[in-house]
C-alpha cells in the first residue's frame, strides 16, 4: 500500500512512501541508493517537475512565456529535460551557456545575464547567438566592440535595476544601489548608446527580488515592471520585442509558510498584460524562475554512519552535510538558522520517536544539518532525507572544503 509521507514540515509531502520507505520516481530510496553505488545523492523527480509545469502553466496567461534560470539546477541530465517543458533558458555563466546549447533549446529562446561577464564570455555569447542582458554602460561598449570585431551581431536587451523592490523577498535584486543592471534614470542614456551603436536591441529585463511567497507583492513587483517597460519605449530605439519581468516566485521551507498563491498571480498578470499590450501588441513577455521550477522536485540523500549521546542530547552523524547541501545547513544566506524538512526515510511510519542533532562529518561546528528535531528513532545505516533540494543544492554548495568524498546527482 502507498501512501503520502508525512514529514516534519506538511508542506513536504510530495513524495510517497510504501511501507516504511519514501519513494522517488517509483522507487524506494534503499534501493536508488543501491543502485546508484553510494550515498550521499541528489535525486530529482521527472514527474514532480513534469507537474509543477502543468500546473503553473494552467496559472498563467496563455501567452506567457516561462524561462527556466539554469542557475537553480545546472544538472546536465535535469536541463535536457526542462528543455521539453519550458520556453527558453536564462543562464548566469559561459558554462551554463555551454550545457543550454547542448540541448534542444533554439539560441534564440536563450538569455545569458550577470553584472560581471568576462570579454571571453561576451565573445561566446554573440558566437552562439543568444541574447546578452546588458548591465553597464561598460559592458555594452564591450559588446559593440566585439560585434565590430567579428562582425557577429547578436541580440541585447538591458537589465533594470528597477527603483521599486519586490517585498518581502528573501533576496532583493533592485532597489537603490546594486551590483545588477543598470538604475532606471541611467536607461534613456544607455538606449541612445544603443541606437549609435547600431546594436540589435530587444527589450528590457527587469529583475527586482526572489524566494518570495507573498502573492500581492509579485503582483504589484510585476504591475510596476509593466508600467516601467511602458515608460521607457518612448526611448528604444526600436519596438520591445521581449520583456522579462524576472521572478521572485517562491517555494515553502520552513514551518508556518504557505505555498505561493500562483492562481492569484496568474489572474492579476492576465490584467496587467492585455493593459500592457495595448500599446505593445507584439511583445513577448517572460517570467523567469529557478527554484520554484525545481526546488519541491529534489532529495538529498545520506546516511548514519554514527551516533552518539552528549551531554543528555543524541547526535546523528551522517556521511553528507553542508559541503553537499550548504542551503540545509544554515549557511546559504539565513540570519536565523532554521531547519529544512527533513525525514528518516527508511522509517517513515515508526511509532518511536526521539529528538536529535543531525551532524555531518566536517570539523566544523557549521555542519548541521538538523536540530533539535523530533524524528523516528534512527540507527546506523539508516537513511536521513533533506526535503525541498531541488534548487541551489550540491552546485551552490563547496564540494572541495575538508577534501570529503563528492556527491552524486540523479534524474529519476
Amino acid at each position: 500500500m502507498t501512501t503520502k509521507a508525512a514529514p516534519q514540515h506538511q508542506h513536504a509531502s510530495l513524495f510517497p512512501i510504501q511501507g516504511n520507505e519514501l519513494i522517488i520516481g517509483g522507487i524506494k530510496i534503499s534501493q536508488l541508493a543501491q543502485r546508484i553505488g553510494q550515498t550521499p545523492f541528489y535525486a530529482y523527480d521527472r514527474e514532480l517537475l513534469n507537474q509543477r509545469m502543468t500546473d503553473l502553466r494552467h496559472a498563467m496567461p496563455p501567452d506567457l512565456k516561462i524561462h527556466y534560470a539554469i542557475k537553480a539546477n545546472p544538472m546536465p541530465a535535469l536541463v535536457q529535460h526542462m528543455a521539453s517543458l519550458v520556453d527558453g533558458f536564462d543562464l548566469a555563466s559561459a558554462k551554463e551557456m555551454q550545457t543550454a546549447l547542448n540541448t534542444p533549446m533554439s539560441a534564440q529562446h536563450i538569455s545569458l545575464a550577470g553584472p560581471g561577464k568576462r570579454p571571453e564570455e561576451l565573445s561566446q555569447a554573440i558566437a552562439a547567438g543568444i541574447t546578452l542582458h546588458v548591465e553597464s554602460a561598460h559592458e555594452l561598449e564591450t559588446i559593440a566592440q566585439i560585434s565590430q570585431t567579428t562582425g557577429l551581431q547578436t541580440s541585447i536587451a538591458i537589465r533594470i535595476n528597477p527603483a521599486f523592490e519586490l517585498k518581502a523577498s528573501g533576496m532583493k535584486m533592485g532597489g537603490g544601489p546594486k551590483q545588477f543592471g543598470i538604475d532606471e534614470e541611467q536607461t534613456p542614456d544607455i538606449l541612445k548608446r544603443i541606437k549609435e551603436l547600431e546594436l540589435n536591441f530587444v527589450g528590457f529585463h527587469i529583475y527586482s527580488g526572489s524566494q518570495n511567497l507573498k502573492a500581492d507583492s509579485i503582483i504589484d513587483a510585476q504591475q510596476k515592471s509593466l508600467a516601467l517597460a511602458d515608460q521607457l519605449s518612448k526611448y528604444c530605439p526600436s519596438p520591445i520585442k521581449k520583456l522579462n519581468i524576472g521572478g521572485g516566485y517562491g517555494i515553502p521551507y520552513f514551518p508556518g509558510e504557505a505555498p505561493l498563491n500562483i492562481q492569484q498571480i496568474g489572474a492579476a498578470l492576465d490584467t496587467e498584460m492585455a493593459h500592457f499590450k495595448k500599446n505593445h501588441p507584439d511583445t513577448e513577455i517572460i517570467i523567469e524562475l529557478g527554484r520554484y521550477l525545481v526546488g519541491e522536485a529534489g532529495l538529498y540523500i545520506c546516511q548514519v554512519i554514527d551516533k552518539k549521546i552528549s551531554r543528555g542530547q543524541t547526535y546523528l552523524v551522517v556521511n553528507g552535510g553542508l559541503h553537499h547541501h550548504l542551503a540545509a545547513s544554515g549557511n546559504f544566506g539565513q540570519v536565523i538558522r532554521k531547519n529544512y524538512p527533513v525525514a528518516i526515510a527508511n522509517k517513515m511510519q515508526c511509532a518511536e520517536m526521539e529528538t536529535v542533532n543531525i551532524v555531518g562529518p566536517l570539523c566544523t561546528p557549521l555542519d548541521i544539518l538538523g536540530d533539535k528535531m523530533h524524528l523516528p528513532k534512527a540507527e546506523i545505516g539508516d537513511f536521513v532525507a533533506v526535503y525541498q533540494s531541488g534548487a541551489y543544492g550540491y552546485s551552490a554548495s563547496p564540494h572541495q572544503f575538508l577534501s570529503q568524498p563528492d556527491c552524486v546527482e540523479a534524474l529519476i
